[in-house]
């Protein structure tokens, strides 16, 4: 048996570095370190958070991925006291050794290299080979980027200034991703996780269950609006189809909708949550860091198209209930209206939040804290459902939040190597060159082949590495063609996001499919089929920023109105049923009528007649299938 530490020594060391981490995130965010008249570089705070979560990687996670940790083996041990030790140096000794990197020093490329070799092995602990080999490749290229032919072709590094360059520089481990995911991200996992201590969680469920229940599928459309409001705050697509789909995919499927159909509309809800304000799997902050401009341009820009992604979901879901004479949920079930309102104080910490954030313009995490000290304030005084914790166990959602967060720093650190490549041996420049000319100058042919990369690369990762790797590989691309630079990164966010449901590798999906113990590539395909919106709309919103809210008021409501409409037409036609069940020469004529009223006003010249076509003609079509209705009704009567 291999010596090591047993659990009653470890886990307090984790739970005592987990509150660490997050109280130190607390106090950066809420600037306490200036108010008591200390200064110091960002870069050191990073550091701190990064000496804390390093350690509670190798201590918690064992070496093989799925096996049960008991006791925590020496090597073990020793790799969290080495990862603590070379961090907390960079801590310590930053503002002497910043200055000298390009020299070489050793105090530089020493604690550098052991950070980096850490680093990597704490990320294939936490997500697996995948992500670890896409960096490997890029350190690599790093070093040999001169061998690379043609305009891929790099500036090669030695490997000393390259090791104290990524753990030094502001371009490096400790740089925007790390700086997000230790400041905002860590605030909203608190708030989130507290909303759940109290309560919140379950009043958001039963709020779905009053709401929609009494609806033809209600359990299918308590699903998409449970898992939305869950996943706008949640951080993982994986994480939100395994809190929520464990109570909603046996509901589904117990009103007898097929198994693979339960799993996929519930990990096409969960994946939306990561498009859907205010949180977005925490890319939206990051991406107002990377466009300049305020988090709060960012979730209106993202407004409209992830609500035209929950329309076009639960059309279909409301659809396929009735082509299926899907019973609502029974009324046993369905939680008395006084007891769920008895949780509507849960509602004033996202009033805090939104306020927060828009009006009063405060940064982020100051915002989630704020909601965060609503929710324990309410909860105390009021509770829900006989739910009121104590201090204690108020306090023990710190230690929680420490744990939570240390996936998402380690990829956030993680990321930053990517980005420090990308600068140092200007790889950015020439991948935006070369996806440019093999695209011919064209934005339609850039698109179409930037959201099959898109796809691709964001295979098996988790959010926030999708968005880092896409936002500098392709988004720099799409701006060099004229695109606006906020329609770019919410079209690569949107195609990585897409990998999470589109086979081969959709691991939201499969993650449905086992809860729901269905076939995982048909759970996958079924999944492709309900987030049809997510494939089609980037590339509205692209072509006509009307759809991200920018542009003239009229022009805009005229853009958002024909785009629900055209996702109503286009749902009916892929559920195969409106008012009776759909021919096929008529779903094809929905269709057709919907795609031409999805189209935005602005999108080319002549684009209006598309919407008044498409708009006029699914009328047209919805009249002929309400007579059809009718007919059959009488028929059905005599």
């Amino acid at each position: 048996m291999t010596p090591g530490l047993p659990p009653g020594i470890w886990r307090p060391i984790v739970g005592a570095l987990s509150v660490c981490l997050t109280l130190t995130a607390v106090a950066w965010s809420l600037n306490l370190p200036r108010s008591f008249g200390m200064a110091f570089y960002p870069q050191q705070f990073m550091a701190v958070v990064l000496a804390f979560a390093l350690p509670i990687v190798f201590l918690m996670l064992p070496a093989r991925r799925g096996a049960a940790r008991e006791a925590a083996p020496w090597y073990d041990c020793l790799l969290a006291l080495a990862a603590f030790a070379a961090v907390a140096y960079v801590a310590l000794r930053y503002p002497q050794v910043v200055n000298f990197i390009f020299s070489r020093p050793p105090s530089a490329y020493v604690p550098g290299l052991v950070i980096i070799l850490l680093l990597l092995e704490a990320l294939r602990r936490t997500t697996g080979w995948a992500l670890v080999i896409i960096i490997a490749v890029f350190l690599v290229y790093a070093m040999f980027g001169d061998h690379v032919p043609g305009r891929l072709a790099g500036r090669a590094q030695d490997w000393r200034m390259l090791t104290g360059y990524m753990a030094f520089d502001s371009n490096g481990i400790l740089g925007i991703p790390m700086a997000v995911a230790a400041t905002v991200v860590v605030a909203f996992i608190l708030f989130g996780n507290l909303l759940s201590l109290t309560g919140g969680s379950r009043f958001f469920t039963d709020a779905s269950l009053l709401l929609m229940g009494r609806f033809r599928g209600g359990s299918m459309k308590i699903a998409v609006l449970a898992s939305g409001l869950f996943g706008s705050i949640s951080g993982s697509a994986v994480a939100n189809v395994t809190a929520t789909g464990i109570v909603t995919i046996p509901m589904i499927k117990r009103d007898g909708y097929p198994a693979h159909k339960a799993g996929a509309i519930e990990a096409v809800a969960s994946t939306g949550g990561q498009l859907m304000p205010p949180v977005m799997g925490a890319a939206a902050f990051l991406m107002a860091e990377f466009l300049q401009i305020s988090y709060a341009q960012v979730a209106l820009a993202a407004l409209v198209p992830a609500l035209l992604y929950y329309v076009a979901l639960f059309i279909q879901a409301d659809l396929e209930a009735a082509r299926l004479g899907i019973a609502p949920v029974p009324k046993s079930e369905i939680p008395p209206g006084r007891s769920v309102l008895a949780g509507l104080h849960f509602v004033l910490a996202f009033v805090v939040l939104i306020g927060a954030l828009f009006s009063l313009r405060w940064q982020p995490e100051r915002s989630a804290l704020a909601a965060a000290l609503t929710v324990v304030v309410t909860s105390l005084l009021f509770g829900y459902q006989s739910v009121r914790p104590g201090i204690g166990r108020l306090l023990s959602s710190f230690e929680e939040t420490g744990r939570a967060v240390v996936e998402i720093i380690v990829i956030s650190a993680a990321a930053g190597l990517v980005i420090g490549v990308l600068n140092v041996t200007g790889l950015s420049f020439n991948l935006t060159y070369a996806l440019v000319q093999i695209g011919g100058g064209s934005a339609p042919v850039l698109l179409v082949l930037s959201a099959m990369v898109c796809i691709v690369l964001g295979m098996g990762l988790p959010t926030l590495g999708v968005y880092v790797l896409l936002a500098a590989l392709v988004a720099p691309a799409l701006v060099a063609v004229g695109i606006e630079p906020i329609a770019a990164h919410l079209f690569v966010l949107y195609f990585g996001m897409m990998s999470m449901i589109t086979p081969p590798i959709a691991i939201a999906a499969f993650a449905a499919a086992s809860i729901a113990r269905a076939p995982a590539m048909k759970t996958g395909f079924a999944s492709a089929k309900f987030g049809w919106s997510a494939f089609i709309v980037p590339f509205l919103f692209v072509f006509s920023p009307t759809l991200l809210l920018i542009g003239e008021p009229l022009d805009i409501v005229f853009a958002v109105v024909t785009a629900g409409v055209g996702v109503w037409l286009v749902s009916a036609a892929l559920a195969g049923y409106v008012a009776t069940r759909l021919s096929m020469p008529m779903r094809v004529l929905f269709g057709l009528a919907g795609l031409m009223a999805l189209v935005p006003a602005g999108a080319f010249a002549g684009a209006i007649y598309s919407d008044v076509v498409g708009v006029g003609g699914g009328a047209a079509l919805l009249a002929i299938e309400a007579y059809r209705a009718r007919e059959q009704r009488k028929k059905a009567l005599s």
